[in-house]
């Protein structure tokens, strides 16, 4: 089967660069202010949604092909959220022993 190729009109091209926006802003928070639970949450969110729009793409609409353009994003998600979700063990440790410290 051949790969299907759409044209992407205005808006869904803005909708898409919007999104990649909102998202670094949101990345950009986390980085300045990492101890903060809700938005280190609300980031890594972020990758895993990034993640599973760039597979269903490939895998699923096959709306994309595996090339470098699609491989890159899906490797700086897959990465990002395994490098996330080790820093969270390390922000629940922190939190513990905080609150040992308080009583």
């Amino acid at each position: 089967r051949s790969l299907l190729l759409y044209a992407v009109n205005g808006l869904q091209a803005r909708t898409f660069g919007v999104w990649t926006l909102l998202s670094s802003v949101i990345r950009c928070l986390c980085a300045i202010d990492i101890r903060n639970r809700t938005l280190y949450h609300i980031t890594l969110f972020t990758f895993f949604l990034a993640l599973a729009h760039f597979l269903s793409e490939v895998f699923i609409y096959h709306t994309a092909a595996l090339t470098i353009g699609v491989m890159a994003p899906l490797m700086v998600a897959s990465f990002s959220i395994m490098g996330m979700l080790i820093g969270l063990q390390y922000l629940e440790v922190e939190a513990q022993s905080q609150k040992k410290k308080k009583n």
